[in-house]
């Protein structure tokens, strides 16, 4: 098996989970990924190969000026074309970012299939637009709104058509007529929970499988968790995890510090190793750490209040939290909304965020005993749905 994904741990990380899957079950797997992974994919027992790592958005250093985005696929392609020559694998995964892998092993006429570490991005017509962050609509009424708002959408993929062609051709591989080019028409794993996938009126297409969350994460050391109650009920524990990437300023986890000080909860933060530029405040009921493993920790705790990043959000509610999602960009505003409309937490909009806000949406998600039933019963769908071991056959059926 050879597996594909040069990206960020959104993307990376459920890889290896897949690769780990694989190994368990008796496979050769070839992880191709960022250097930056090479101890982590090596300490798992997969093999590792470097993926092409080029400039695509500008970085501000001299010397390096940015690639077109086709431009980046076709030579990543190029120097990935000798990777599956000499692997020969029967199988190639590639992430749904990462299109190098898939065209090389097209090129090659080795099977390929896709890993969607997320939400799947393409709904039905009525669908609210991805990463708008919009809720499911409940009326006809919403649901023409959202069809004349998906026009430009549909022109927008066109094109995206079109450009995808053009870099096929340049690679000698014959154009698509379909859109969405850059997904595995043989197998589509999307690695989520199905409670956060809204309803398809026909059902999903026989290619695509929701197999539930691929989670890993680097080895961490534990943390003490924040004292007690001295004698009394254990009170909640609510775990601050933003996002490694997003929120520079520490607007989230500022707000929550402050707003929980006299909140009767007990509080373990983290800044994850970005360190503030100022100070933060740090009260009784409080623990700040520089990292945590979320995995193990994660499991003590009654409220999560993220950023709303997949893997922060699944591991959540794989651990049976109510989640208070505060989304940052992106498809974070996705599945924020997926997870109010799941009902097993509260969602916070970016510009709502502020110590009272954190504070009441906290209270609610501890309050509301449906929340936290919403969020064990998908604790449970986890438990007893290995998602390692379903999308490790759907890889082996596509392999044979």
């Amino acid at each position: 098996m050879l597996l594909g994904a040069f990206g960020d741990p959104g993307h990376a990380f459920p890889m290896i989970a897949l690769g780990r899957a694989l190994l368990a079950r008796g496979h050769h797997v070839t992880l191709q990924t960022w250097t930056r992974w090479k101890e982590h994919v090596e300490a798992e027992g997969l093999s590792f190969a470097p993926a092409p790592e080029y400039t695509v958005f500008p970085s501000g250093e001299p010397g390096s000026p940015p690639l077109d985005f086709y431009e980046a696929v076709v030579h990543a392609t190029t120097d990935t074309v000798p990777l599956v020559r000499d692997l020969r694998p029967e199988v190639v995964v590639a992430d749904i970012l990462t299109l190098a892998p898939a065209l090389a092993a097209e090129l090659e006429g080795v099977p390929w299939a896709t890993l969607v570490p997320h939400v799947y991005p393409h709904g039905e017509p009525h669908f609210p637009i991805y990463s708008l962050g919009a809720r499911l609509p409940r009326t006809a009424a919403g649901q023409r709104f959202w069809r004349f708002a998906q026009r430009p959408v549909e022109h927008g993929l066109e094109r995206g058509r079109r450009e995808l062609n053009a870099t096929r051709a340049r690679l000698g591989l014959p154009a698509l007529t379909h859109v969405h080019g850059g997904i595995s028409r043989e197998l589509a794993l999307v690695a989520t929970f199905p409670q956060l996938e809204y309803p398809r009126a026909g059902g999903w297409a026989p290619n695509i499988h929701v197999v539930g969350p691929l989670m890993w994460e680097p080895p961490a050391a534990d943390v003490e968790l924040p004292a007690g109650s001295h004698g009394g009920p254990e009170l909640p524990l609510v775990l601050i995890a933003p996002s490694t990437a997003q929120d520079a300023e520490h607007r989230l986890l500022s707000a929550s510090l402050r707003g929980l000080a006299d909140a009767p909860v007990r509080v373990l933060a983290t800044w994850n190793r970005r360190l503030p530029a100022t100070p933060l405040p740090v009260h009784a009921n409080a623990r700040l750490v520089d990292w945590v493993s979320y995995a193990r920790t994660m499991p003590h705790c009654d409220v999560v209040v993220c950023h709303a990043g997949h893997g922060t959000l699944v591991r959540a509610l794989a651990s049976g939290c109510a989640v208070v999602a505060a989304p940052a960009v992106g498809d974070m505003n996705e599945n924020a909304a997926r997870l109010d409309w799941s009902g097993a937490g509260v969602r916070l909009p970016r510009r709502f965020v502020s110590p009272r806000t954190v504070r009441v949406a906290v209270e609610r998600a501890l309050g509301d005993p449906s929340i936290a039933a919403r969020a064990r019963e998908m604790a449970a769908w986890s438990a007893g749905h290995d998602a390692g071991t379903a999308a490790a056959l759907h890889v082996e059926r596509l392999a044979a």
